[in-house]
């Protein structure tokens, strides 16, 4: 059967009501069901078009959606919840932070450098590094908006430079098969860290950060230059008439009786980082997996050892997974589009409608640019990805079958979604960078965008100019 236009249809319903209704959850819903009506379409098969039996339990029920559900519902979740339990990341944040912050750009650094050591990215980034650093910083006297930037725009970004996280589980599950050199889910995990270096927007947003919380960036933007000359002269953290969003039940509270330590925050990172990295280090071996569960196991054994009862502990545990169920939603219709995509071959009509419309060296670009406006759109960056991922890989393959354009092609959509959901106001990370950082929302939209944009703007003209270098 050859793809025809109607294959196009998922994606397009996707992105329409993305746009239209800045969800992403109905967006991917009703992709999946337009799946099943042109599969239908295309075979005339009444069963193709139980869209539930022929994409959806088959998606959920594979292994790629099983191993991401436990390492970030369960291992992710849970983690946070024992650690609102023990009191561990506050206290790091009091006892560490108190010997590295010494006055506002010191304090400023420690932002940055908690949103790096958090490189989970998303929600876990933005909810730790939040509560962490602000008391620190609203002691020396940081204007919210800065802080907000600094939370937000390491988030993300950071969890695509250094992704010992669940990001590339779920990425590979999206482009597994689409090319010949990606053939399975182990070789499209190491095909995400060969991309690392590309993924430009990445590298300099985290860099950007760094050099604006270090006091070195030259220009930070007329908002942003305001509200940091606002909170130096007058001590205001916020601007006038802003309307700073609080967490419903106030930041995590300690479990009474218990007195938190740093080994309850060290331990865990320890494991996750040590299980993470150490292996593809030393042997190139993958074991973020394990990384993740170990983690969330030793921050289990260290609140217990350390006289948490052990139903307080799974009651943190088990609150920390619920807090994650939108996040489990979304993955699961995300990895159930990619396979709608794959099953109804849009990639392959895409490459023959678009081959010699688009040159090879203005792709990267395109896909970035074209990520960045679908994910500032609906607010998600995975979302983004089960969209743009099934279909720009063969795409970019079918231009110049080469694996270092591929991987430029890659970074440019892990770049360009990230851009979209750091920005956002409808997005998770934007709404919780705020929220925990105490800024107003559109305060913390209208200051940051800016300095992401002309992150974003110099990652398009390096793709541009490699991808000129390769063709």
């Amino acid at each position: 059967m050859d793809p025809s236009w109607t294959s196009l249809l998922p994606a397009f319903v996707a992105i329409a009501l993305a746009f239209s209704t800045r969800r992403v959850v109905p967006a991917l819903f009703a992709a999946i069901v337009t799946g099943g009506v042109v599969l239908y379409s295309q075979t005339g098969e009444p069963a193709d078009a139980n869209f539930v039996r022929r994409f959806l339990l088959p998606a959920l029920g594979s292994g790629s959606y099983a191993k991401i559900l436990v390492i970030y519902l369960w291992s992710l979740g849970g983690l946070i919840g024992v650690w609102e339990k023990t009191g561990g990341a506050q206290h790091f944040a009091k006892v560490v932070g108190g010997k590295i912050a010494k006055g506002p750009r010191s304090a400023r650094f420690f932002g940055w450098l908690v949103g790096i050591i958090f490189h989970q990215g998303g929600t876990v980034s933005t909810v730790l590094a939040g509560t962490t650093v602000k008391p620190v910083t609203d002691k020396h006297g940081i204007a919210h908006e800065e802080l907000a930037y600094i939370v937000d725009s390491t988030a993300s970004p950071v969890a695509t430079v250094l992704p010992f996280n669940a990001w590339p589980a779920y990425i590979a599950a999206l482009v597994v098969g689409s090319v010949p050199v990606i053939p399975d889910l182990e070789s499209a995990v190491r095909f995400f860290f060969g991309s690392v270096i590309f993924n430009f927007y990445g590298i300099i947003a985290v860099t950007m950060t760094f050099l604006f919380a270090m006091g070195w960036l030259p220009w930070v933007g007329k908002r942003m230059a305001a509200a940091r000359a606002r909170a130096a002269s007058t001590g205001a953290l916020d601007g006038p008439g802003a309307k700073p969003m609080m967490p419903p039940d106030g930041p995590p509270q300690t479990a009474e009786g218990y007195t938190p330590s740093l080994a309850d925050f060290f331990v865990p990172i320890g494991v996750l980082l040590g299980v993470g990295v150490l292996p593809t280090v030393l042997w190139d071996a993958n074991w973020i997996d394990e990384a993740f569960v170990g983690c969330a196991l030793s921050a289990m054994v260290v609140a217990r050892a350390r006289g948490l009862p052990l139903g307080e502990v799974m009651d943190g545990f088990i609150n920390g997974c619920r807090a994650m169920t939108i996040g489990a939603i979304i993955l699961g219709l995300a990895v159930t589009l990619a396979m709608v995509t794959a099953e109804l071959d849009t990639a392959s009509y895409l490459v023959s409608l678009m081959s010699g419309a688009v040159p090879p060296v203005a792709l990267p670009a395109l896909l970035m640019a074209l990520c960045m406006g679908i994910a500032f759109a609906c607010g998600s960056s995975w979302g983004t990805y089960a969209v743009v991922f099934p279909v720009a890989m063969p795409l970019a393959w079918a231009m110049l079958p080469d694996p270092t354009y591929l991987h430029l092609c890659f970074g440019a959509v892990l770049g360009g979604a990230v851009f979209g959901d750091q920005c956002s106001p409808i997005s998770d990370t934007t709404i919780l960078s705020s929220m925990f950082t105490g800024c107003d929302l559109m305060d913390h939209v209208h200051t940051q965008l800016p300095l992401a944009l002309a992150a974003a703007g110099m990652g398009g003209v390096l793709a541009t100019v490699v991808a000129a270098v390769l063709v």
